[in-house]
C-alpha cells in the first residue's frame, strides 16, 4: 500500500530520531523518564513493559512479534527477560540496525529475527506467532484496521496481542480538537475507534487500561529533562531543531493538562 506524503514524513522523522537516540544526552533523558536506554520513541516505561510481558504470557519457546520495533524497546528487553523468540519488524532501517546491535549486546537466549516490513503486508506464514506487541505504533499509521487484520492473520488462534495508542479525547469543541491534533502523533485521531476495529479484525478484547495519567506524568518529566539539558541538546540537534522539539513537547503537555489527549493499553486474544 503506497504511503501518503504525511505518513512518509513521519517515517523519515523516526529514522532521524533513532540515530539521535543513541546520543548520551538522549539516553540520559530516556533513563530518567522511562527507565531504559534503548533510544526508543514510544512512551513505554520499564514497569509498563513488564506488565506487557505478563499480559502476553511470554516465556521460553514463545514467539513474539514486535511491530514497529524501532531501536528495540521494548521488544529486545522483553526477549531478554522472558527468554522468548522475537521478530523485530519495522520500516526505517536505521532503527533496526540499532536493535540488532542491542540484541547481540543483551545476549538473548531465544531466536531473534530482524525484518524490514510494513505492518499491512507482513512476510510471515499465517498463525506463526504466539504473541504480538506494538507500542504507540497505530497512532502513527493511517491504515490501522489493515494492520490489525494482518496481525490477526499471523497470530495463532488464542494468541495474544497487547498494544498502546495515543488518541484524541472525546467530546472536544472544534477549537480544542484542532489543538489536540497539533499535539502528539500525526495520525492519532484518524479512525481511532479501537474496540470496534479489534472485533472487525478478528480479535476479542481482554484488557483495556487507561494510561493517560502515566503519560501525562512522563510528558511533564520529559519536558523538565529536556529543559535542564538544553545546552547538550542544542549541541546535538542545533538551535532550530531543538526549539521545534521543545515546542512540540510543550504542546503535548498543555494538551494533556487540558484533558485533550489520552493513552490506552489494549489486550486482545485472536478468535477462531
Amino acid at each position: 500500500m503506497p504511503r501518503s506524503p504525511d505518513e512518509q514524513s513521519v517515517l523519515t522523522r523516526f529514522a532521524q530520531e533513532y540515530q539521535q537516540g543513541q546520543a548520551l544526552v538522549i539516553r540520559e533523558i530516556e533513563r530518567a523518564v522511562c527507565g531504559c536506554d534503548y533510544g526508543g520513541t514510544s512512551w513505554t516505561t520499564r514497569d509498563e513493559a513488564q506488565r506487557t510481558g505478563q499480559l502476553l504470557g511470554l516465556g521460553p519457546g514463545k514467539r513474539l512479534l514486535d511491530l514497529g520495533a524501532g531501536a528495540g524497546w521494548p521488544g529486545v528487553y522483553l526477549a531478554r527477560v522472558t527468554g522468548c523468540d522475537i521478530a523485530l519488524v519495522d520500516v526505517p532501517l536505521e532503527g533496526l540496525r540499532i536493535a540488532a546491535e542491542r540484541a547481540v549486546a543483551d545476549q538473548l537466549l531465544g531466536e531473534c529475527w530482524i525484518i524490514v516490513a510494513d505492518g499491512v503486508a507482513l512476510p510471515f506464514k499465517s498463525e506463526w506467532f504466539d504473541a504480538i506487541g506494538h507500542s504507540d505504533v497505530l497512532c502513527c499509521l493511517e491504515a490501522k484496521l489493515s494492520v490489525l487484520k494482518e496481525c490477526r492473520r499471523i497470530a495463532r488462534t488464542n494468541g495474544r496481542m497487547v498494544f498502546t495508542v495515543i488518541s484524541i479525547a472525546p467530546a472536544l469543541s472544534p477549537a480544542e480538537y484542532e489543538r489536540a491534533v497539533a499535539a502528539g502523533p500525526r495520525f492519532k485521531g484518524l479512525g481511532a475507534e479501537y474496540l470496534p476495529m479489534l472485533e472487525q479484525a478478528g480479535w476479542r478484547l481482554t484488557d483495556h487500561i487507561d494510561l493517560t495519567s502515566e503519560y501525562a506524568a512522563a510528558a511533564h518529566q520529559m519536558l523538565r529533562e529536556e529543559e535542564v539539558r538544553a545546552d547538550a541538546l542544542i549541541q546535538l540537534l542545533g538551535d532550530a531543531e531543538f526549539a521545534d522539539r521543545l515546542a512540540r513537547m510543550r504542546r503535548t503537555v498543555r494538551a494533556l493538562d487540558e484533558n485533550m489527549l489520552r493513552r490506552e493499553l489494549f489486550g486482545a486474544t485472536a478468535t477462531a
